[in-house]
């Protein structure tokens, strides 16, 4: 009798502690399944984060037409994303006031399509424009071409010394002229300038491999390398170069340098 009482309660027991494993498993199965959902959830967020999707040729070949259409120089003989597609894109985001990345995005390409052309100070003459405060420079009238517009980097506002002399690295402003060119790369004492074109004593407009989305030279008009020897081609001796900054019609009355 003993022993049937004894094995009765131990298969009571055992049921339930098996029922308490099942209630055990079950939940652990929500928190599994909650956790699951939760990280579909997140992956799904990060999803909608990500940038534009890649752009189709045709669809690059778009925005180049769109850019050299409003004026940009982009180099229209190519496919892909070359280099001057980046910095005409550059180019194109200072003037929006658009984030400065040169990366070609659908929402990129989105603005391209209802963008218009820049407006520029003067008309009708055959002259240079560069603007500091959004950092670009405008080829004006020039060879039939209306307009061409450039990224640039000019003076970073920063301290240097050079031959003993500390100075403030400052972009001047006023209207000047080309005063002096040379072909080819030229070894200043700041460093090399690449097809240098002379506005201003040592200030010239030149193609360096660096030309940062901000100000960040000595002084010196920084262009991209791409186009700097036909911009040098342009940029003849005696051309009008204005150049300007928050006020541009105030600034542009400053001295001249023959």
């Amino acid at each position: 009798m003993r022993d049937q009482i004894q094995q009765l309660t131990l298969q009571s027991l055992i049921r339930i502690a098996g029922r308490r494993l099942l209630t055990l498993a079950f939940a652990l199965s929500i928190i599994v399944n909650a956790g699951s959902a939760q990280n579909q959830q997140t992956s799904l967020v990060k999803i909608t984060k990500q940038p534009w999707q890649t752009l189709s040729e045709q669809e690059i070949s778009e925005a180049r037409e769109h850019l050299d259409q409003l004026g940009y120089w982009v180099n229209v003989d190519v496919t892909g994303n070359d280099v001057s597609l980046r910095h005409a894109l550059i180019a194109f985001q200072k003037i929006e006031g658009r984030e400065r990345t040169g990366v070609l995005t659908l929402q990129e390409l989105v603005a391209l399509r209802v963008a218009q052309i820049p407006q520029v100070l003067e008309t009708g003459y055959p002259h240079i424009e560069i603007d500091l405060h959004r950092q670009v420079l405008f080829v004006v009238d020039v060879a039939g071409v209306p307009l061409r517009i450039l990224p640039i980097s000019s003076g970073s506002g920063e301290f240097f010394t050079e031959g003993g002399v500390t100075r403030q690295a400052i972009t001047p402003t006023g209207r000047f002229k080309v005063y002096r060119k040379i072909e080819g790369w030229r070894k200043s004492p700041l460093g090399l300038l690449y097809y240098p074109n002379y506005i201003y004593d040592g200030i010239a407009i030149h193609g360096n491999p660096s030309v940062p989305v901000r100000p960040a030279s000595h002084g010196c008009i920084r262009i991209p390398m791409f186009a700097s020897r036909e911009f040098s081609e342009i940029a003849t001796i005696g051309m009008v170069v204005i150049v300007y900054d928050s006020e541009p019609l105030a600034e542009t009355d400053g001295a001249e340098h023959e």
